[in-house]
């Protein structure tokens, strides 16, 4: 009976670690992920925000990929509010929390490097600013 019970905590603990706690809202994926390399050029900057996910449960150190993941999601959720259709990290993820740059540039981040997920390749290229 012992070991059942420690096996379905393990396997829920597991389980817990790969799901996507966050959720993206409706008109948060209008809103773009940039690099941190500097000032996105003609975007006024709206504020920042600080989000915060789970990045642990119990002992179990969740998938780092997933956590940052889910913190670009929180921000793009809380980009609405701050009237914001662009989010930029301003520095690596610290135990489940990230702050970033929220900016206005109507509709898109001219000038700006933005994240674009790896291809299926060694090579990885990105928009050149201009």
């Amino acid at each position: 009976m012992r070991k059942s019970i420690q096996g379905v905590f393990l396997v829920s603990m597991l389980a817990a670690g790969g799901c996507t706690w966050v959720h993206m809202e409706p008109g948060a994926s209008a809103v773009r992920v940039i690099d941190g390399g500097g000032a996105p050029a003609g975007c006024q900057k709206r504020g920042e925000l600080e989000v915060t996910v789970m990045n642990n449960v119990a002992f179990y150190e969740r998938n780092q990929l997933r956590v940052r993941e889910e913190l670009e999601t929180q921000a793009r959720n809380g980009a609405e509010g701050l009237k914001a259709d662009t989010v930029q990290p301003l520095g690596e993820p610290v135990n489940g929390t990230q702050r970033f740059a929220a900016w206005s540039c109507g509709g898109g981040a001219r000038g700006a490097s933005v994240a674009q997920p790896p291809r299926n390749s060694a090579v990885q290229t990105y928009p050149a600013g201009g």
